[in-house]
C-alpha cells in the first residue's frame, strides 16, 4: 500500500491558528515566531498544497476563499486526530475548564446535560464559579463564561446561546388579583422582583404593555434567578424575567401575567471566552461542544 504524503504539521498548525486566532501576529505570539517564520511556515503550506491560502496586504493576511474551504476540510480532522491521541495516551492527566456560570443558567439548562459532555469527553472536568463579575474576570481567574447580556464587546469571542422574551411572572393568586388585562393602578400596589442581570428588562416590558408611567410599590432586586422565581411562586410580588426561565423551571405554582403579549427580551445568554484561550483544549472542547448541544 502506497503511503501518502502529510503535510508539514508545523505549517498547518501555524495554518489552523491564524484562522482562530483571526491574526497572524496573534498566532505568531502563540507559536513564539518571528511574524517572517510564520509566513514561511504558511509558504510551505500553500507549496505543499498548491493554493493560495491567504491574501496578502499591508503586512496582514487575509484568507482567501480557498484557504477557508481548505480550513473547512481539514478542521474536523485535525480536532479528531487530537481525540484520537488523547484517547490512546494513558498519562495524560485530567484537563481542567474554570468555568463562570450564572446558577439559573447551571441548574436549568448546563447541569441537565454534563453528562453528554462527561461521556464525550471523561478527561474533561469543570470547576464551576458563580460569583459576581463573571465577565470582568474572563481571561484571569477564569478561562471562560456563560453570562447574561446585551451584546458582548468585541475583544472577546462570544457565541450567542438564545433569544428571549421577558414576561411577567408570578403565583396564581395574583394572576386572578390582577386579571389579565394590564392596569396601572392594579399594577401600581404590587412589588416587583427584578434580576441584578436584566435591569432593563423591566423598561422593555413596561413600554410593550404601554406602561410607561408605570411606578410600583417597591422594586426588589436579586442577584439569584432561582430565587426570583421561588419569591414570586411564595406571592412576593411580580418577577420579570425570561419566558425560558418560567418554561424550564416546571413550577406549577407560577403564572404568567398578561401571557398574550409578547416582548422581546434585550438580553441573551453567551458564551465568552478570550480569542486566544479556544488555543486552548478544555475552552476548545466545551466550546464545540456547547454548540453543537444546543443548550
Amino acid at each position: 500500500m502506497a503511503h501518502r504524503r502529510l503535510p508539514p504539521l508545523r505549517a498547518l498548525e501555524a495554518f489552523m491558528r491564524i484562522v482562530r486566532l483571526g491574526s497572524a501576529r496573534a498566532a505568531a505570539s502563540e507559536l513564539a515566531l518571528s511574524p517572517s517564520a510564520l509566513s514561511r511556515r504558511i509558504g510551505n503550506l500553500e507549496d505543499f498544497v498548491g493554493k493560495k491560502l491567504f491574501t496578502r496586504a499591508h503586512q496582514s493576511m487575509q484568507l482567501s476563499d480557498e484557504g477557508r474551504a481548505f480550513f473547512n476540510a481539514v478542521a474536523p480532522h485535525m480536532d479528531a486526530l487530537a481525540l484520537a491521541v488523547e484517547s490512546q495516551s494513558e498519562n495524560l492527566r485530567l484537563i481542567r475548564l474554570h468555568l463562570g456560570v450564572l446558577p439559573l443558567f447551571g441548574g436549568q439548562r448546563l447541569f441537565p446535560r454534563l453528562a453528554e459532555l462527561r461521556k464525550l469527553h471523561p478527561r474533561l472536568h469543570l470547576d464551576i464559579d458563580t460569583g459576581p463579575h463573571l465577565l470582568d474576570r474572563v481571561g484571569d481567574t477564569l478561562d471562560a463564561a456563560i453570562v447574561l447580556m446585551r451584546e458582548p464587546d468585541p475583544a472577546y469571542h462570544a457565541v450567542r446561546l438564545d433569544h428571549n422574551r421577558v414576561h411577567a411572572i408570578c403565583s396564581h393568586d395574583l394572576v386572578a388579583e390582577i386579571g389579565q388585562a394590564p392596569d396601572i393602578q392594579a399594577l401600581s400596589k404590587q412589588t416587583f422582583l427584578i434580576h441584578n442581570e436584566l435591569p432593563d428588562s423591566f423598561v422593555a416590558w413596561k413600554e410593550a404593555l404601554g406602561l410607561v408611567g408605570l411606578e410600583p410599590a417597591a422594586i426588589d432586586h436579586y442577584d439569584s434567578g432561582q430565587l426570583i422565581l421561588e419569591a414570586a411562586a411564595q406571592g412576593l410580588g411580580i418577577a420579570i424575567m425570561h419566558d425560558d426561565h418560567f418554561k424550564r423551571a416546571s413550577d406549577k405554582r407560577l403564572a404568567r401575567l398578561f401571557e398574550e403579549t409578547p416582548v422581546e427580551s434585550p438580553y441573551s445568554y453567551w458564551f465568552i471566552c478570550r480569542p486566544r484561550a479556544l488555543e486552548q483544549r478544555p475552552v476548545r472542547l466545551f466550546h464545540d461542544w456547547l454548540v453543537d448541544a444546543g443548550l
